[in-house]
């Protein structure tokens, strides 16, 4: 970019940011800023062959060459034995040269691209970056469970998070006694330096660290908040070299007028495209072969005279494009770069000290599980590249690609000369089916296992919701499977927020605070309730999977009358209660129609509102049309209301419409909603208890000083909870009742569909009536049905509870939680629910006894 001044002095000017170390640091990092809760500034690397075009030469090397360090630390007999594991996407082709330099290792990347026919064999999260959840899929499992030294590749090792994620994750299933933590640069903070060393006494194994360079990054006071607010002004005001996307994205944009044409590379036969199933020493012995004529064929086909060609791979697709480079390096009479194309959203400001000097914005283009979004390519734009090769696997050789605004389009509009290069996508013997083996015939983009269609893009939206970042997932947040939901929530477990029950309940009652502004302590059950818990389940495990089955099947068929195939829902929890109900109709879709719905969890708040940047989120990578509300029961309708309320207040202000704020719950006594599995009031065991039937995760927060105007609301994992999670007992147990309850789930959707679902609203009716009858006069203070209820004995002062005359087995554990905590139980005749929680009208501390028990009021 420029030889003389550092690319992170824009950065380090304007934040204080200081990089300290290694002489070499500056030489291998530069600055930029992105949008991120935790941290705004971001080390571009300038040998990764990732955001910075580069001489494939030295990337490589540099790989290579940590490989040779990390043999040498093994020793022969033990190299033998490794397998490198390289993280996606920015890493993937590091691992590949990592595994090249130890010589004799086979090599396996972790991915974000699920493969139908192929079970992961374990997962992690990297919890500090914009796109956070892996997969490993490797053909062979015996790459994962054996005992020899694993090695892990990442290009940054900064707080240490990922690594202890993934040892943490596969060491539980198949221990080692040797792990080797490889990076280009070693950038933990003095705080950081010890936990690699304190994690591996307490797993009893050894963890060796190989780095080519080490430092830190200085971090002046307040630099989070002075680089959020770089960041928004320069999305609106940023400099952009002409052409070139920077500050404002534009989906589509130029459309170039420079000739897209394909090559046919010849790529050999039975070699996988990179380490996504793994990639052996042998498949190497092959690539190498083959390498020579694939570059010739490359060379042939540039234009005479060019002089400066960029060979762009395509996200995890980065080993295969390397190789291609480094061995037309070698043959081309041209100045050869390599770079690839990338998932992550970094502000581009076209300045010789800013590592990221410009930005083309395109459309996904290999199907994605997580659904359409941005994808980008930096500093292509205004590079003066006479030709770049685009070389992609065939799983991303799609209409999307080629389309107007697409890579090939946008890359035309700044380079005379696009070549295009497909390598077959590498599938697994195990999920070779007819539909699974894709066709490479030059022209016709291949079939792929997920399918391909036109798809309809969303509306464009505000640059912020792209530097929003990727949903958390289990097992870093969550006890849930990184598949089974995304939550669109930031993460704050290390921050104490729980307040005594009567402290919040006075508080509240006051004015003094809202609830989502702390978190009730976690209530531990006793062994006599976990036991009613369990019998619960036992009890209602079939007829609460009818209820999931038939609100799923409701879904399904709303949907297929008023979208065109192939729409599929995409399903949006109101965590925390709606998550568990997300889970198992994402899993009835699967186990009844072969469907993988996409699931998040986002936060709504009485009286605030949804989560708009959840929504910004959801509609810059799905159709908002697509998005069905869930949730696990209603009460009186109040959340029904205020997302009704909510979404039509973020339309009018954001100009994204589509959004339905209808929601499907499993449960609606108050007759709120129209998509419903059942109106009984009946109790559903995910209510009994919080955090250890929801994924560890609590309640939402929503703090100003915690959650900023760009940020999802809050919420925290409680880890140390987790010897007493039933979050997957919970979901296992109604899953297992599925096929046996199918008939039953037909004949109710079938009633269903032909009958009036209108809401009635007689809970809300029910509610107004109780609050006048026993002098409450406020409808919040009245919970109605048998969750309410349980929250109320659970995380609020409670009155007294109101129980419908011969209610039976259904609330056990609520007269077990309010004998615990000394609430009178009265028995109601004309009850439209169950049961009915009255929270203390006139709380204040005084109103419970030193035990924390209820006290009557007078």
């Amino acid at each position: 970019m420029n030889d003389v001044e550092w690319t992170g002095t824009w950065v380090a000017r304007r934040l204080g940011v200081e990089l300290v170390g290694d002489e070499s640091l500056t030489g291998l990092l530069g600055l930029a800023l992105r949008r991120n809760p935790r941290r705004a500034h971001l080390l571009v690397s300038n040998v990764l062959g990732k955001h910075v075009p580069q001489s494939p030469a030295v990337v490589y090397g540099y790989g290579y060459e940590l490989g040779r360090r990390v043999r040498a630390l093994l020793g022969e007999e033990r190299a033998r034995e490794a397998v490198i594991l390289g993280y996606a996407e920015t890493a993937t082709g590091l691992g590949h040269c990592v595994a090249d330099g130890v010589g004799v290792a086979p090599c396996l990347h972790s991915t974000r691209r699920a493969v139908p026919g192929v079970a992961p064999a374990g997962g992690f999260e990297e919890s500090h970056s914009h796109a956070t959840s892996h997969l490993l899929l490797p053909e062979d499992p015996a790459l994962l469970s054996g005992s020899g030294p694993l090695v892990l590749v990442d290009d940054e090792f900064s707080t240490g998070n990922t690594v202890l994620n993934t040892i943490r994750d596969l060491h539980a299933r198949h221990p080692r006694d040797h792990y080797v933590v490889v990076a280009l640069v070693d950038m933990r903070s003095a705080a950081d330096l010890g936990r690699l060393e304190e994690f591996a006494r307490d797993i009893g194994a050894r963890v060796d660290l190989v780095a080519a360079a080490s430092g830190t990054v200085r971090l002046p006071e307040g630099v989070l908040e002075k680089g959020q607010a770089l960041v928004a002004e320069h999305e609106t005001h940023g400099t952009a070299i002409p052409g070139g996307d920077t500050g404002t994205a534009i989906p589509g944009g130029t459309t170039g007028t420079a000739a897209v044409r394909r090559i046919d590379l010849g790529w050999p036969a039975g070699v996988p495209d990179g380490g996504r199933h793994g990639f052996t020493p042998g498949d190497r012995t092959r690539l190498d072969a083959a390498l020579p004529e694939m570059a010739a064929r490359v060379a042939g086909a540039l234009p005479d005279g060019a002089r400066r060609v960029l060979v762009l791979g395509f996200e995890e697709l980065m080993y295969a494009p390397l190789r291609l480079a480094q061995e037309l390096e070698r043959l081309a009479d041209a100045e050869v770069r390599f770079s690839t194309t990338t998932r992550s959203p970094v502000l581009a400001v076209d300045d010789p000290g800013y590592a990221i000097r410009s930005r083309l914005v395109f459309p996904a283009h290999d199907d994605p599980a997580d659904g359409p979004g941005e994808r980008y390519a930096y500093n292509v734009a205004g590079a003066g590249f006479d030709a770049v090769v685009a070389v992609v696997d065939s799983a991303a050789d799609t209409p999307e690609l080629h389309g107007p605004g697409g890579l090939t389009a946008r890359l035309a509009g700044h380079t005379p000369s696009v070549l295009l290069a497909v390598v077959p996508s590498y599938v697994p013997a195990a999920a070779r089916t007819p539909a699974a083996i894709p066709a490479h015939a030059p022209g016709h983009p291949p079939a792929y296992t997920h399918g391909h269609t036109t798809a309809r893009l969303p509306a464009p939206v505000p640059e912020r919701s792209s530097m929003l970042p990727e949903p958390l997932r289990g097992p870093a947040f969550s006890s849930y499977a990184p598949d089974e939901v995304g939550w669109l929530l930031q993460d704050l477990s290390d921050v104490r927020l729980e307040a005594p029950t009567e402290e919040r309940e006075e508080a509240i009652q006051s004015g003094g605070a809202h609830y989502a502004e702390s978190l009730p302590v976690e209530y531990q059950p006793s062994d006599r309730y976990q036991e009613l818990f369990h019998a619960a389940l036992a009890t209602s495990a079939a007829r609460i999977a009818t209820a999931v089955g038939a609100v799923t099947e409701l879904v399904l068929a709303d949907r297929a009358r008023t979208r065109p195939a192939p729409a599929r829902p995409v399903l949006v929890s109101l965590a925390r209660a709606g998550t568990p109900v997300g889970v198992l109709m994402r899993r009835w879709a699967r186990h009844r129609h072969g469907l993988d719905l996409p699931h998040y969890a986002v936060s709504i708040v009485r009286g605030r509102g949804i989560d708009a940047n959840a929504l910004r989120w959801l509609a810059a990578h799905h159709d908002p049309a697509d998005v069905v509300f869930v949730d696990g029961w209603t009460g009186k309708g109040a959340i029904t209301r205020e997302l009704a309320d909510a979404v039509e207040r973020f339309e009018a202000a954001e100009g994204i419409t589509g959004f339905d704020p209808e929601i499907a719950v499993l449960a609606d006594p108050g007759g709120c909603v129209r998509t419903y599995g059942t109106r009984e009031d009946f109790l559903i065991p995910s209510a009994c208890l919080n955090s250890t039937v929801s994924g560890l995760i609590s309640r939402t927060v929503l703090r100003s000083d915690l959650v900023g105007e760009h940020d999802f609301h809050g919420a925290k994992f409680y880890r140390e909870l987790a010897g007493s999670d039933l979050s997957g007992a919970f979901l296992d147990a109604v899953s297992a009742r599925f096929q046996e309850v199918t008939d039953t789930v037909d004949v109710q959707v079938k009633e269903l569909l032909t009958a009036d679902r209108a809401p009635t609203w007689e809970g809300w009716a029910a509610v107004e009536r109780i609050s006048e009858e026993y002098g409450i006069h406020d409808v919040n203070l009245v919970k109605p049905g048998v969750g309410e209820t349980t929250r109320v004995l659970l995380r609020r002062v409670p009155w007294k509870i109101l129980a419908r005359t011969g209610a039976g087995a259904d609330l056990d554990h609520v007269r077990l939680l309010a004998e615990q905590r000394g609430v009178p139980v009265e028995e109601v005749g004309d009850l439209p629910y169950s049961c009915v929680g009255l929270i203390h009208p006139r709380y204040t501390r005084g109103a419970t006894g030193a035990d924390g028990t209820a006290v009557t009021t007078r």
